[in-house]
Formats: C-alpha cells, sequence, structure tokens
C-alpha cells in the first residue's frame, strides 16, 4: 500500500516577520539547531487571528513550528499569535508543506500580493527563511486562486479557477425582445506550476459542459478546486460544486434537486481533453472549503463530499478513472448522526484517517456549528468520534486545513474560538490519543491546523 496526499488551496496579505521571543516553555536556552533532532520532524503549527468577528480568520494567519518530541509534550506551551511568524494573506491563510515538513508553500490570497508564490524553509520557533525566486500567476487564476500541492515529491503545484456565463438566446424582433435562456457555460483555467524552480509548467482554459438535460434545467459546474493526481500520474481531478439558475428567469435558484457529485477529469501533464464523472452513491460537492478534500490510497483516489442530504460521504474513484459505485461510506451510518458534514480530513498510510466534521446536533457557537474529530477506516468503512479529545460549542472547524501525517501518527490542533487548547495525537493504528502542547489562544482567533 502507498499513501499519497493532494492538498490544497489559496493564502495571501501583507508579509511581515516577527522576530520575537520564543515562547516554548523550558526551551528558551536551547539553540534552533538543537531543537530539530534525529528521528523528529518539524510540526508548523497555523494560528487565524480575528478580523472584525470572532472566528473569521481575516486578521491574518501566523505559523510557529515545533519539533515533535515537544509537540508531544504536554508540559510545553507556545503562543503563535505573539511569536509567530505573519504570512502573506487577505484572508485566512491556506498553507501547503512539504512531505517532511521542512518547506512550507505559499501563494498570496487576493489584495496587492494576490497570486505571488513564495516558500520557505522551516528553521523552528517562528524562524522561516523565505528561498528560492517569487513568481506570480495571478494572470493566469486571478489574484485569488484556489490552489494544493500535488504530492509527486513537492515538485508541482496546481491552481484553478472557474468563471461562469448565461447563454442566452434573442429570439426577438426588432420591436419585442424573446430573450431564451439556453445553458450556463463554465469556463475553468488550470495552471501547474514548478514548485522547485518557480516556473509555470502549463497552463490551460475549458469550457466544461454537463449533460445537455442538466443545462437545459439551469444546472453548471459554479466552483472548482483541490486537484489530485491519480496513481497512474496520468489523470488529474478537480472538485467541482454544481449550482441552477431558473431556466425560465436566469435568476439563481436557491431550491433544488442536488445531483450526483461530479468530479473534473484532465490528461496530466497536458491539462487537455477535460470530462465530467458523477457518483450515484453521493450527491453534492466535492470541491471541499480549505483543507484538501481527496487522498490517492491502494490505487483509489479517495474524495470528501459536502451538502449531502444524506450526510457526507467517503467516495472512491478508481485507476480506471470513474467512480466506484459499489464503495459506499456514509458517514451519517457510520457515526450514527444525522447531516454530517465532512469540513477536513486526512488518512495515514494504513488506511485510517482523522475526519473533522459537524452535524446536525452540533451546537451553535461564537463563529458557526461546533465540530468533532472521528477516527475512521477506509476499508472497513467504519468511523468512531475520537472522546479523548475535549469539546466546547466554540470550538469551529469549518476553516480547518492541515493535519500532519508522521508514519501512523496524526497531528492536529484543538482550541475553540478565542481559548487555550492542545495539540493532540491519535495513533491511527492502536486509537491511542497523546495529549500534546498547549496552545496559547487570544481573543476571536483560532488554529487552522499542523503542517
Amino acid at each position: 500500500m502507498k499513501i499519497k496526499f493532494f492538498n490544497l488551496r489559496t493564502i495571501s496579505v501583507a508579509l511581515s516577520t516577527l522576530v520575537l521571543t520564543v515562547s516554548c516553555s523550558d526551551d528558551d536556552s536551547i539553540s534552533i539547531e538543537e531543537e530539530k533532532q534525529e528521528n523528529n520532524r518539524w510540526i508548523t503549527v497555523a494560528a487565524a487571528s480575528m478580523g472584525d468577528n470572532p472566528g473569521d480568520g481575516n486578521g491574518g494567519t501566523l505559523i510557529y513550528a515545533l519539533n515533535s518530541e515537544d509537540a508531544k509534550d504536554p508540559t510545553k506551551s507556545i503562543a503563535p499569535f505573539d511569536n509567530g511568524l505573519i504570512v502573506p494573506s487577505n484572508r485566512t491563510a491556506r498553507l501547503q508543506s512539504s512531505e517532511d515538513g521542512n518547506t512550507i508553500f505559499n501563494i498570496s490570497y487576493a489584495g496587492d500580493t494576490g497570486g505571488n508564490y513564495t516558500k520557505y524553509e522551516v528553521k523552528g520557533r517562528n524562524e522561516f527563511t523565505r528561498v528560492g525566486s517569487e513568481i506570480n500567476i495571478s494572470q493566469y487564476v486571478g489574484s485569488a486562486p484556489r490552489w494544493v500541492k500535488l504530492f509527486d515529491g513537492d515538485k508541482t503545484g496546481a491552481a484553478v479557477y472557474v468563471s461562469t456565463e448565461n447563454i442566452i438566446d434573442d429570439k426577438g424582433t426588432d420591436d419585442v425582445t424573446d430573450d431564451t435562456y439556453v445553458r450556463t457555460n463554465a469556463k475553468i483555467g488550470v495552471v501547474t506550476l514548478d514548485l522547485e524552480n518557480s516556473l509555470i509548467k502549463e497552463f490551460q482554459e475549458h469550457d466544461v459542459a454537463l449533460s445537455p438535460e442538466e443545462e437545459a434545467a439551469g444546472y453548471y459546474i459554479s466552483r472548482i478546486d483541490m486537484p489530485v493526481l491519480n496513481e497512474a500520474g496520468d489523470k488529474l481531478y478537480i472538485g467541482a460544486r454544481v449550482s441552477k439558475v431558473d431556466p425560465l428567469t436566469a435568476e439563481r435558484d436557491t431550491d433544488y434537486e442536488i445531483l450526483g457529485s461530479k468530479t473534473i477529469v484532465l490528461d496530466y501533464p497536458s491539462l487537455l481533453n477535460p470530462s465530467v464523472i458523477t457518483s450515484t452513491v453521493g450527491i453534492g460537492n466535492t470541491n471541499g472549503y480549505r483543507s484538501i478534500n481527496a487522498f490517492l490510497y491502494n490505487g483509489s483516489v479517495y474524495q470528501a463530499n459536502q451538502a449531502d442530504p444524506n450526510g457526507s460521504h467517503i467516495l472512491k474513484i478508481d485507476s480506471n478513472n470513474e467512480y466506484d459505485n459499489s464503495y459506499i461510506f456514509n458517514l451519517d451510518e457510520a457515526l450514527g448522526v444525522q447531516d454530517a458534514y465532512i469540513l477536513a480530513w486526512r488518512p495515514a498510510a494504513n488506511g485510517k484517517a482523522v475526519i473533522a466534521y459537524r452535524h446536525a446536533g452540533s451546537a451553535e457557537g461564537v463563529a458557526g456549528a461546533q465540530g468533532f474529530f472521528a477516527l475512521a477506516d477506509l476499508n472497513a468503512k467504519t468511523a468512531q468520534k475520537i472522546e479523548a479529545i475535549p469539546y466546547d460549542p466554540d470550538f469551529y472547524l469549518f476553516q480547518y486545513q492541515g493535519f500532519v501525517v508522521d508514519g501512523t501518527e496524526i497531528y492536529l490542533t484543538q482550541a475553540p474560538v478565542g481559548k487555550n487548547g492542545n495539540i493532540y495525537v491519535v495513533e491511527t493504528e492502536t486509537g491511542e490519543i497523546t495529549k500534546g502542547a498547549e496552545l496559547v489562544n487570544k481573543e476571536g482567533s483560532h488554529f487552522i491546523g499542523t503542517f
């Protein structure tokens, strides 16, 4: 078995560096060079500051790195909001990291620096050294691109966008206008980026259509995100959200039947020959939000869906580049809840995964619905809430992004909005939970994961 992780997402604002005293208790006399030892890897914690409202994350994103041994130590304490490095992000940054944790990648999201690609070597604490040259991809996919790193040995990133236009047939005469809605065209753009040499590898645009029946009813692809490579490395899958207009008025339709989950398939690396595949198991969206939404495991791609009226599913795309509709993994059924919604997730190489989710029973907190973590098994199609992690009505996971996978262990952050919390480490093979370093929070802010 082997697993590659495909993530995603978009990041930005004004870059500022905070060279402040380190907050890791008991470590002030230890040099950064000594801090990273053999058999340790860096665990970078991402923290999102409040903008105007608690939990909005619009006040900037900060990162702070500690080694895995300290991350597991509950006597350690870190304060990224006081001592972290601010990364470019006009809104909440969507970070990517190398597989070994030694590099952080960033493409600024919106603002004056929107579309700028930069990368940093992780040195520990608040020391991240910018390496390589910058490149701006806004001319290809706009200043607020949605992007992920393809896990091909940390070589390639992929950014995407979609624009839509209603096609109207004017059948009127000189005196009478009789506009008839035909369809909504979705034009997608996809660019691949050489992460090592800061070069554009390929760029293509395509008009992507649904079936004639779906388009006549007003359905169209309205958002795309989370590209992922298949095992053969010859197809790129892109998650999609489908929306609808009323064909009688061409106005947005808000009450309609949701279609089967869809994914756009492109040849790779050429990015040519777009097609759309549809699941008959799950319905709803596959573009995710800010976290990686699809992963390669054991020869197939496993993909979460969202906004499924029957509860989120983990869907499976096989090596034939089609959905495997015999694979049925429904989170409602697995957890015994209603309206489960997968917010973020990540599997380890053994097929065991940690899932961040909410459901119909979630309390309404200061920033939105309360979140929970579950440990799932892709092979057994089972999931169980992780009870050892404390929960709070203000434990908000909608913007959650990053999990660190180190062997069979998965690192995550737990802290309600505006309250202190901890790093937790899930040993996916045994289910053992380790409470790690304390995370010092600040008013209205929250943590969005580990990298």
